[in-house]
């Protein structure tokens, strides 16, 4: 385990206790500053972020800019609108409460504990820490270590930029983070896998800690025929194999209407070639798998259906690439667990009903989407299924708007964040009852006698 100062946990969380104590993040001042410097902190790295990315996912610098640094518009919207969210908000109180002043005040919950995922690095633990920060919390933050390089950037900018009272990394394994759920904190922050978010609810039970889990999922991708089918085939490529696939809300397989479904497989392929060339290994634009342990699982799924478009692999290079598989299984191993990475399967459909049916057999997935025009199923499908959220006619960009409330439901998580809903997730909004002195009506003081008919009245 190393910690930003070489502090033990339970020691980190007495300061944090001991700072948060003197009130001084209930500053509404105080938590702008913390959010400008944040901001700063990532404009000042974004080299340093760059390189880091580039050496634990060989990311692309374009796709750096577009999902890990873009944080700074999360950062931004926090700025813009934190003295509204923060502000005591008026409750309206009924009739016999004439005499009363009803208010609700946002306060913060205290120290927070976010654990962030390896799959986007640098954007996963920064957005949540834009709330917790709004919010006025301090926080202890555990990056992933399977991706080292960004870890150890964080832990050393944040260390830099913030007292360890306040906000500090914890580097370390599967050991610390243990050691981390072990203690008691306000909330528990988590972005992860479903079988891992368990075990930090469990966790949270023993003290319970409120958590917010942002899990994943198999998210669906229905593609109708009523569609610009060459538009379509670029915003699920893009939404696919953008991180090489390892993104929580990619499309993870398809259900096309069978009268269409050889046009966009045709159409997928050609957008393959246009985006990443005919050696995607080559292609400066194209990112690599995390990890030894979570290529020799894609590679297992390359042996399901057919493969018709790409398929090629390089375990000493962590390289799979951009892969259409068609004549799979549902009981295939590739359809049993989310992929996580560059592998999207073809299913087809004769009618709506067969793909509703088949997505609501699944647990609800963290996204879906909808490839159509036409608004009578646009709007059954939003009627008839459930998901954390839903994107139609595009992939994965619902995720950059920050008024949308981001999160899972079901097996895909719990909680939501991004803008206002961050604000909110990790904050108490505590309500607050005033009562005057110029007026006492006796109706509800003892005795009792001929009051009755009174209560019943103001009840009813």
């Amino acid at each position: 385990m190393i910690t930003s100062a070489k502090s033990t946990i339970p020691e980190i969380l007495r300061k944090q206790k001991d700072f948060f104590q003197t009130g001084q993040t209930k500053n509404v001042t105080f938590r702008l500053e913390q959010l400008k410097k944040l901001k700063d902190l990532v404009i000042n790295h974004e080299k340093s972020i760059i390189q880091a990315l580039k050496a634990d996912l060989h990311k692309p610098e374009f796709e750096t800019y577009a999902t890990e640094i873009g944080v700074i518009k999360e950062i931004n919207y926090a700025i813009k609108h934190l003295k509204t969210w923060a502000k005591p908000k008026k409750a309206a109180v009924p009739t016999d409460f004439f005499n009363y002043s009803a208010q609700i005040y946002p306060e913060p919950l205290g120290i927070i504990l976010i654990i962030s995922p390896w799959n986007y690095p640098f954007q996963l633990m920064i957005s949540p820490l834009v709330g917790a920060i709004a919010a006025g919390n301090c926080t202890i933050i555990k990056p992933s270590e399977l991706a080292p390089h960004t870890s150890n950037l964080l832990a050393e900018i944040i260390s830099n930029a913030f007292p360890q009272e306040y906000i500090t990394v914890v580097e370390g394994g599967v050991e610390t983070s243990q050691q981390l759920l072990q203690e008691k904190f306000n909330h528990i922050f988590f972005t992860g896998g479903t079988s891992v978010g368990r075990i930090v609810m469990e966790a949270a039970a023993k003290h319970l800690t409120p958590v917010t889990l942002e899990l994943g999922g198999k998210s669906p991708c229905i593609v109708d025929t009523d569609i610009n089918i060459e538009h379509t085939a670029r915003r699920i490529i893009w939404g696919k194999f953008i991180n090489a696939g390892q993104t929580c809300i990619a499309p993870d397989y398809l259900l096309v209407n069978q009268k269409i479904k050889q046009d966009l497989i045709t159409a997928l392929q050609k957008t393959i070639k246009e985006f990443y060339g005919d050696e995607p290994a080559s292609s400066p634009d194209y990112a690599r798998i995390i990890s030894p342990r979570h290529f020799a699982r894609l590679a297992e799924f390359l042996k399901n259906g057919e493969i018709i478009s790409g398929g090629d692999s390089n375990p000493e290079e962590l390289y799979i690439s951009p892969t259409l598989i068609d004549h799979v299984s549902l009981t295939d191993p590739v359809m049993q667990e989310e992929i996580f990475g560059p592998i999207l399967p073809v299913l087809e459909y004769t009618d709506i009903t067969e793909a509703i049916a088949l997505i609501n057999s699944q647990p609800k997935p963290l996204a879906l989407y909808l490839f159509s025009q036409n608004k009578k199923l646009q709007a059954q499908i939003l009627q008839e299924t459930s998901s954390g959220g839903v994107c139609i006619n595009d992939t994965v960009m619902q995720v950059g708007v920050s008024s949308l409330p981001f999160g899972g439901v079901g097996d895909s998580g719990i909680g939501s964040y991004h803008g206002k809903a961050s604000f909110d997730t990790f904050s108490h909004y505590k309500s607050v009852l005033k009562n005057s002195f110029w007026l006492d009506l006796n109706w509800r003081y003892a005795p009792y006698k001929g009051k009755l008919s009174l209560l019943k009245l103001i009840i009813r």
